[in-house]
């Protein structure tokens, strides 16, 4: 496992930008694929995003699709979420999670996860 802090959520006005970033420690940064998640109010989690070891490729929810982009920087142990465009209905918490090797969208792959950062974007 790795451990993983979120940081940068903050409430915003639809429209406006946010990045998101992720620290992790502990073990071999770039063995492990990274995903950002995301939980509304009364809602269950939800993937929001991820990339490969190496940050070759990614994937995303069709929901944030061309507005959110995930990249990461190993030299630093840094994984980031930039969020543009952002609508109301982005307002969540949002997580970044750690899992081994391979990238993916199922939350249940991921064994290693932050404490979440809050984003409010209001209308």
């Amino acid at each position: 496992q790795v451990r993983l802090v979120e940081s940068g959520g903050g409430l915003v006005q639809a429209g406006d930008s946010l990045r998101l970033s992720c620290a992790a420690s502990g073990r071999a940064f770039d063995t492990f694929a990274m995903g950002w998640f995301r939980q509304a109010p009364g809602k269950d989690r939800e993937f929001v995003a991820c990339i490969s070891m190496g940050g070759t490729m990614t994937d995303y929810a069709d929901s944030v699709k061309g507005r959110f982009t995930i990249s990461r920087d190993n030299a630093v142990d840094m994984a980031y979420l930039q969020m543009n465009s952002l609508k109301p209905e982005d307002t969540a918490v949002y997580y970044c999670a750690a899992k081994l090797w391979r990238l993916g969208r199922a939350e249940e792959e991921y064994d290693s996860w932050g404490q979440g950062t809050q984003v409010t974007v209001s209308s």
